[in-house]
């Protein structure tokens, strides 16, 4: 049973970004007005928002987009960066939504961020200390037990993940508008990449649950 449930999160995983990269594309085609590329939209958001010690810098890879609060820097793929598109202006808003939450102290992206440090150890070990748990389940459970815990640290930082990028999001539209970035024919669009963009954090926040889950099932099982 628990293989089924892999393998239908596998597969929306897997839908929902094939979907992402499909609309991305699909809007990329769509020219945004005044000619604004990625970068000019990041700049005047980040100027509207009284934000002036965040550079818009660019980057190698595709969907690579991500803002980096210690460096101070909202780092753009090449596409986005010098694209003048919708996908290209939803993309950079959304990434200086993130430039707005540390400016603004948002707590979501505070807890985020002081997970980091844990949960990047966490990941480097976790497989190879499950693995070593499930070897060692019936003469060694402790083993397993902590590679659990530090499994659960990776799920709750994926679900403390989705409010801090809905929020971006939400903070990327809302100016989007009201600058007057986009229009009633564009606005839709973006608001549709952005989307697509958060089903991706969402089915990857369940299916770590799911995986969890999992792995307590073993633990708790092990006198079976």
């Amino acid at each position: 049973m628990i293989w089924i449930i892999f393998g239908v999160f596998m597969l929306i995983s897997w839908l929902i970004s094939h979907q992402l990269k499909s609309k991305f594309k699909k809007y990329s085609e769509i020219p945004m007005n005044y000619g604004m590329t990625g970068k000019d939209v990041a700049e005047k958001m980040l100027k509207d928002s009284g934000i002036y010690d965040v550079q818009v810098v660019s980057v190698e890879g595709e969907l690579s987009d991500h803002y980096n609060p210690l460096t101070k820097t909202v780092n753009l793929s090449r596409d986005v960066f010098y694209g003048n598109h919708v996908a290209a202006a939803a993309v950079a808003a959304h990434e200086c939504g993130h430039a707005v939450q540390h400016a603004r102290a948002y707590v979501w992206l505070q807890m985020r961020s002081a997970l980091v440090p844990v949960v990047s150890f966490a990941s480097n070990w976790v497989q190879w200390i499950l693995l070593g748990g499930i070897l060692l389940l019936h003469s060694f459970p402790q083993l397993l037990l902590v590679g659990i815990l530090l499994f659960a640290l990776t799920t709750i930082f994926s679900f403390i993940t989705l409010p801090v990028e809905i929020n971006a999001s939400s903070r990327a539209l809302v100016w989007l508008n009201t600058a007057g970035i986009t229009n009633y024919e564009s606005h839709p669009k973006a608001q549709d990449a952005l989307r697509w963009a958060a089903y991706t954090y969402v089915v990857a926040a369940l299916g770590s649950l799911a995986t969890l889950a999992y792995y307590i099932m073993i633990y708790m099982g092990r006198r079976d």
